[in-house]
C-alpha cells in the first residue's frame, strides 16, 4: 500500500517497508528491536539490522570469558558505536564492565541488568564519562516495587523487562495473563515519569507464535522488545510498527476538515493519528 499526503506532519509520500530500517536511523526512544549480541562474538554480523544493537557483557557471557569479552567490546566500540549491557550493580562485573567501557567515546548508552532502585541508576551514571542514557532492567519483585522511582531518574531513558529473571524471582509462570501486572505497572510508571514506553523481554517461542507475543506486548503499551535471535527482527519490527490500516486511517483523518460539532473525543483521536504518522515516518514507512 502506498500513501500520499501533504498534512501538517510534513509527510509527502511513502514507500519503504518498516522492517528495513538501519540502526542509526531510529532514535532509542522509539526503537522497536533491541538485539542482544554476546560480547564474545567476533567478525561481521550478517542478517537483518536491528534498531539498536546491544553488546552483552552480562548473561550472554560465561564468567570465565568476561575479561576477553570486555576487550572485544571495547575494540568494537572504536569503529561501531553501540549500546552495552553490563552486570548488575551488586556484582563485581558491574565495576569491571564500567572500567572497561564506561569512558569509551563509542558507547551510546547502557542497559543496566537487574536494577534494584534509582540508586543503582545513579551509581552507574556517576561512573560514566558523560551524560549517557541508561535503560534499567526490571528483573525482580523488589525492582517492580520501586519501578516508579527508577523510571523518574533523570538518566533513565526507558525501562526494560527481564522476564526470565523476574519469573525466577517471583515464581510467576509464562502465561501472558500472569505477566500482565508487571508489564502494566512498567507502562504506567513510564507514562507517569514522562519517558518512552518500556521494552518487553525476549520471547523464546516458535516463529508462528512470535507475532502474537509481540502484538500482546504492544497492546499492553510496550513499544520495544529485546531480541536474542536475529531471525526474529523482521517480525518484531513489523508488529511494533503501525499497520497499513492504521496509517491509512491516520492519513485520512489528518487530511479531512474538522467536522462540525466536535465532541470531546476529537482532540485525543487527532493526537493518536498524529502519533501514528510520527511513528510511521520514524520507521521509514514515509519519505518526508
Amino acid at each position: 500500500m502506498t500513501f500520499a499526503t501533504a498534512n501538517e506532519q510534513g509527510v509527502a509520500t511513502a514507500a519503504p517497508s518498516p522492517v528495513s530500517s538501519s540502526a542509526s536511523s531510529i532514535s532509542p526512544e522509539l526503537a522497536r528491536s533491541w538485539l542482544l549480541v554476546p560480547g564474545t562474538v567476533t567478525g561481521e554480523l550478517p542478517g537483518p539490522i536491528p534498531d539498536i544493537t546491544i553488546w552483552d557483557l552480562e548473561d550472554g557471557v560465561p564468567a570465565e570469558l568476561k575479561g576477553a569479552a570486555r576487550e572485544r567490546v571495547a575494540a568494537r566500540l572504536d569503529g561501531e558505536p553501540a549500546w552495552v549491557r553490563i552486570g548488575d550493580a551488586a556484582s563485581a562485573s558491574w565495576s569491571d564492565d564500567l572500567t572497561s567501557i564506561g569512558r569509551h567515546p563509542g558507547l551510546l548508552g547502557i542497559v543496566l541488568a537487574k536494577a534494584e532502585g534509582a540508586h543503582d541508576v545513579q551509581r552507574t551514571a556517576d561512573r560514566l564519562s558523560r551524560n549517557l542514557p541508561i535503560v534499567p532492567m526490571i528483573e525482580s519483585g523488589a525492582a517492580l516495587e520501586l519501578v516508579s522511582e527508577i523510571a523518574r531518574h533523570p538518566a533513565t531513558l526507558r525501562l526494560a523487562f527481564g522476564v526470565g529473571d523476574f519469573r525466577r524471582d517471583t515464581g510467576i509462570g509464562d502465561d501472558p495473563i500472569a505477566l500482565a501486572y508487571p508489564r502494566s505497572r512498567m507502562v504506567v510508571a513510564s507514562a507517569a515519569a514522562g519517558i518512552a514506553s518500556p521494552i518487553d523481554g525476549p520471547s523464546r517461542c516458535a516463529p508462528d507464535s512470535l507475532a502474537d507475543a509481540v502484538r500482546h506486548g504492544r497492546t499492553m503499551g510496550l513499544g520495544g522488545k529485546l531480541v536474542l535471535d536475529r531471525a526474529q527482527l523482521d517480525t518484531v519490527n513489523r508488529e511494533l510498527s503501525p499497520s497499513p490500516d492504521e496509517i491509512a486511517w491516520a492519513v485520512d483523518l489528518l487530511d479531512a476538515p474538522a467536522p462540525i460539532g466536535i465532541d470531546g473525543s476529537y482532540a485525543p483521536t487527532m493526537a493518536r493519528a498524529r502519533r501514528v504518522v510520527e511513528l510511521a515516518t520514524e520507521y521509514g514507512m514515509f519519505e518526508v
